[in-house]
């Protein structure tokens, strides 16, 4: 029978203290979320009961780079390269921590040059599409409400999902319709939100203030110094994969031929607001990339748009329809070709 390869034996005491100290180094020094800092541990437990199966007593601090290369090696096949590359970033991040602490004197995992991420383009909604998502929750119950002030702030301000579980009451102001957010390495930016967003707000939290006493409590347990904005039915705050659950449950609903993650939210957002003429650098900000690049995948998903913009204001493009249809035929080849980016 096949071995579960993912399943590692539990950590010596000693591993485990070191494996918790790392995960409060990932969250209170790099700032990495929740999220990232269990992927990492995950990793590195693989790690562990990798080298533990080569039977040679190779620990994790005498590990040299042919140990690390042959766990990466071990992985390929069974993981993709995205996996893959983040398996490779958690060890890398790991023995920089041993560095640190003086546990190792080199970082064997930094020699390793990491595989090359298949490139996809990012899934979108159309304009049609995500208002249809957007006003398929009611605002009658709880539960709809809730749904449809976060399905509006998820696309009209282009959040990631772990920033919208995030927010709490007094990061909201609804009077000049902005929301301060902690993103990526807890950077802190201020959004806006529209109308709509505006709207869906005001009635959820009608809704959420006359919660029943005791959810109420529940919901401010830990006093004034956290008070979640979206709860869950419990009056706890609510969590990515229930955000998700929500969102798959009023796509179906819909009958939507396509899965619609939190994600696509924030990627139709970008894409429609490139589309209706917004410059990139300010759609960087509002998205809270740390790098222009990472923006960029959104040009080639409106390169039509752009080559109408080009020909009706640059004096020297003067491209006939055929011209530009020749154009446009040539990059969407190469677009094929290539497969896209992924954030």
């Amino acid at each position: 029978m096949k071995r579960q390869r993912d399943s590692a034996p539990a950590p010596s005491a000693g591993q485990e203290e070191r494996l918790d100290a790392f995960a409060a180094y990932l969250t209170h020094h790099k700032g990495y979320s929740g999220h990232t800092v269990r992927n990492y541990l995950s990793d590195l437990r693989q790690f562990l009961c990798y080298l533990d199966e080569t039977g040679e007593g190779v620990s994790a601090e005498s590990a040299e780079a042919y140990s690390v290369r042959g766990f990466m090696a071990s992985r390929f096949g069974e993981n993709q390269a995205s996996s893959l590359a983040r398996k490779l970033s958690a060890l890398r991040t790991y023995y920089e921590f041993l560095v640190r602490q003086g546990k190792v004197k080199v970082n064997p995992a930094s020699l390793l040059a990491a595989p090359k991420r298949e490139r996809r383009l990012p899934a979108f909604l159309s304009v049609d599409d995500a208002f249809r998502v957007m006003e398929a929750a009611g605002d009658e119950s709880f539960r709809e409400a809730r749904d449809r002030a976060m399905l509006e702030l998820l696309y009209g301000s282009g959040l990631r999902v772990s920033e919208l579980v995030g927010l709490n009451r007094r990061d909201i102001q609804p009077d000049v319709q902005v929301l301060r957010v902690w993103g990526k390495g807890n950077k802190e930016r201020i959004v806006p939100f529209g109308s709509k967003a505006r709207e869906a707000l005001e009635r959820y939290l009608k809704i959420r203030d006359a919660l029943p006493a005791k959810r109420a409590a529940e919901a401010g347990r830990t006093g004034n110094r956290e008070d979640p904005l979206f709860l869950n039915r419990f009056g706890g705050r609510i969590t990515t994969r229930s955000v998700a659950r929500r969102l798959d449950f009023w796509v179906r609903k819909l009958g939507l031929p396509l899965h619609v993650s939190p994600h696509a939210l924030r990627h139709s957002f970008a894409t429609h607001l490139l589309d209706g003429g917004a410059d990139l650098r300010a759609i960087q900000e509002l998205l809270g990339h740390a790098s222009l690049s990472t923006t960029q995948k959104y040009v080639h998903l409106n390169l039509d748009r752009l080559m109408e913009v080009y020909d009706r204001a640059h004096p020297r493009a003067g491209l006939s329809r055929v011209g530009r249809e020749r154009v446009l035929n040539r990059v969407a080849v190469r677009r094929d070709k290539l497969g896209g980016v992924q954030e």
